[in-house]
């Protein structure tokens, strides 16, 4: 679990801009991630990461509420965004050990603010590397009550997905599939536009590395539960500070959003400091529909982790 935190790339400390932002690419193990830093550096560091397929820009609304008080880093994993495509296949342990890297980096324990699939990974973290969390703050977190599977194939698959990603690229189907797709799967997800230039969205998803690197997310998904599941079954959760945030504007039926609230209060209750908030008005993508609501649930975790 060091071999990322390890070779983290070091130096006298990032440059800023006039309004203190940091946007470099950062070096971790084999790996790169695009790094996005705003706030104050002597500020509580917060570690944003985002979802299934999802973009630093994700939490643009967010990140407005709470760079003023906080040091805020959002990144995109390896082929997302705008970082370089990624050289392994995306597992638990590979997002694990990439937070782990970019925690260690931000020189002390951090609040990892998660959303949807990335809860998987904020969670490993915890688990496998609890002097690094300082808390966790889980926006609608992906759940599985029982996860299960027949074949592990999504090392095998990685290639193809980014080969398939580079042939759209090639062919500049990318620049139509890519931010077609982006706007269509956001319609579903938020009520609000993209909080960014259209052109910023074109150019993060029109790359084909961005596509392929989706359909590698999409097929790990399964393995990346079950790995977690396996996980608790051998590690502790700490007890840190967590709030978990429930989107039910989106989930049909009262029956699918009791127990889609039950799911999230089962992972509240993996420490005696979690708490649980549900959030009728918000679509999937609570940091865009919501931001108050994940900047309160960081006010939160920094309250108890004080008091504690």
């Amino acid at each position: 679990m060091t071999e990322y935190a390890d070779q983290v790339s070091a130096s006298a400390g990032p440059a800023r801009d006039s309004a203190g932002t940091v946007d470099e690419i950062v070096n971790v193990g084999r790996e790169q991630v695009h790094v996005v830093e705003e706030g104050p550096a002597d500020g509580p560091p917060l570690l944003l990461s985002s979802g299934l397929g999802g973009a630093w820009f994700d939490w643009r609304p967010s990140t407005d509420l709470l760079r003023d008080r906080n040091r805020v880093i959002a990144f995109d994993r390896p082929g997302l965004g705008l970082s370089p495509a990624a050289i392994a296949a995306p597992t638990l342990r590979r997002e694990a050990e990439i937070l782990a890297a970019l925690a260690e980096r931000a020189g002390r324990p951090v609040v990892v603010v998660a959303h949807s699939m990335a809860g998987f990974h904020a969670e490993a973290l915890a688990r496998l590397r609890p002097e690094l969390v300082r808390g966790l703050v889980l926006v609608d977190p992906s759940y599985e009550p029982d996860p299960r599977e027949l074949v592990r194939f999504a090392a095998v698959a990685t290639p193809l997905a980014t080969a398939t990603g580079v042939a759209l690229g090639a062919t500049r189907l990318s620049k139509l599939v890519g931010p077609f797709g982006r706007r269509t799967i956001l319609k579903c997800t938020s009520r609000r536009d993209e909080p960014v230039p259209d052109t910023v969205v074109r150019s993060v998803y029109g790359r084909g590395t961005v596509l392929g690197t989706v359909i590698a997310e999409d097929m790990a998904y399964r393995e990346q539960a079950v790995d977690l599941a396996r996980l608790r079954e051998r590690r502790p959760f700490p007890a840190v500070p967590l709030v978990v945030l429930t989107a039910l504007g989106d989930v049909r039926g009262d029956a699918k959003k009791r127990k889609w609230s039950q799911g999230h209060a089962q992972l509240a209750a993996m420490t005696p400091y979690g708490s649980q908030v549900d959030l009728p008005d918000s679509l999937h993508m609570v940091q865009l529909d919501r931001p108050d609501a994940v900047a309160d649930a960081v006010a939160e975790v920094l309250r108890a982790e004080e008091m504690s």
